[in-house]
């Protein structure tokens, strides 16, 4: 296939935790043959400015192609319908 499969996700890892759906999120992309981009937000000032930009309530957020697809579970389904 000569088209990369490229994603953006912007995933919550602080230091006294890592948000296990982030983790799942790109293990999922990763897993499906996308090139990830990992944006990892570090502090809790980052998460709130990033989910507050985007208009979301949660972390991860991924984005493909440009398009916002949401969190973990969003992603499943997402993936789920490109296997047909």
């Amino acid at each position: 296939m000569a088209d990369t499969l490229n994603a953006t996700l912007y995933r919550m890892v602080l230091p006294d935790h890592i948000c296990p759906f982030g983790v799942h999120a790109k293990q999922l992309l990763q897993s499906a043959g996308y090139s990830v981009d990992d944006r990892i937000l570090r502090s809790r000032e980052e998460v709130d400015a990033f989910k507050a930009e985007q208009g979301v309530d949660t972390t991860p957020q991924v984005f493909i192609d440009g398009e916002r697809i949401g969190g973990s579970d969003d992603l499943e389904r997402y993936l789920a319908g490109q296997e047909g």
